[in-house]
């Protein structure tokens, strides 16, 4: 099988190819050939026992997309996006990479006769908007608040309808806001979840720009690399022409994040939280869903972490224990 990753210098593009690498596997399928496409040259999984191909292009010039499924992966994940904040901030390239280099994607892959892949399209919680029930449920509408939630549900919709006409096989994954991330803070709005814990446990100081009230529904990049692998092999069929799914998570508060750190490292790495309200941020955030119902993905096999306890503890396993060893 070919695996192609688009977005692979990116957070969690680099842990799945890292994953792909250490077992030579998609679910039960062993990968022969794995490319990766960044607008960085992406510098991982050069342990890979098979075939690895790394490249360096933007998917929204024109050639990009083609060049890219010239070889007819199997199966293409498509992370790269600009984040929440940067779309708000920029409208135009927002819409550039967001949008238009969905749909150079898309297109390309129509233009091959008879090549239908799987395509695994990253999406997110922005594509919903507020007002909001107490959890949101999966038939819940569409209606983005921001610019990067109206271009991820755009892309959403397209995938529906791409994979509608047979021309590829979909599967849109909702994340979760990914939580906690490892190294240096991107302009995603959501980013001070993550800051507010990474920072304190590696010994420095984090800003918390929004109330320990805001509510919000998280999952770990070890979660987040479960979604892709379970999207990249799961029966399609069985979703019919719904093909975006909202993934499991946590729905906690910035107090129970808090809190669990206290309970998990003590009141000293907590005192390293800075409160320094951000009107901007917190504006952004009011808009953002914090709490769903995920019948659809729990019957399909998708799993998330159980309690900010668990997502913590992901954290120090996966990052703090392994640059101690």
């Amino acid at each position: 099988m070919h695996v192609l990753i688009i977005g692979a210098a990116g957070m969690i593009g680099r842990k799945f190819a890292e994953k792909i690498a250490l077992t030579g596997r998609v679910g039960q399928r062993n990968v022969d050939v794995l490319t990766l496409a960044d607008i960085v040259m992406p510098d991982v999984a050069s342990d890979f026992a098979g075939e690895r191909r790394a490249i360096a292009a933007d998917l929204s010039l024109a050639g990009t997309a083609k060049a890219l499924v010239a070889d007819q992966p199997d199966v293409i994940v498509h992370l790269a996006a600009i984040v929440s904040g940067e779309a708000e901030a920029d409208l135009e390239k927002g819409y550039r990479i967001n949008l238009d280099g969905t749909r150079a994607l898309f297109d390309a892959i129509r233009h091959i006769d008879g090549y239908v892949p799987r395509v695994v399209y990253a999406s997110s919680l922005a594509v919903f908007g507020a007002p909001f029930p107490d959890k949101i449920p999966d038939d819940f509408h569409l209606t983005p608040l921001t610019s990067y939630g109206a271009q991820k549900a755009m892309g959403e919709l397209m995938l529906d309808d791409y994979s509608r006409r047979g021309l590829l096989d979909g599967v849109g994954i909702r994340f979760p806001t990914i939580c906690i991330r490892p190294g240096k803070p991107n302009k995603a709005a959501s980013s001070f979840f993550s800051g507010i814990l990474r920072e304190p446990l590696n010994g420095t100081e984090a800003v918390l720009p929004v109330d320990e009230n805001v509510r919000h529904w998280h999952a770990s990049p070890r979660a987040a690399v479960g979604f892709i692998e379970q999207a990249a092999v799961m029966d399609t069929t069985l979703l019919g022409n719904r093909r975006s799914l909202t993934m499991p998570g946590v729905s906690a508060t910035v107090g129970d994040q808090i809190k669990a750190l206290h309970d998990i490292a003590g009141p000293d790495v907590v005192r390293l939280i800075r409160h320094e309200p951000n009107p901007d941020i917190a504006a952004i955030v009011a808009g953002w869903p914090r709490n769903f119902e995920v019948k659809r993905a729990h019957a399909l096999g998708f799993r998330a972490e159980a309690s900010f306890y668990d997502i913590i503890k992901v954290y120090i396993e996966d990052e703090l224990e392994v640059d101690k060893s």
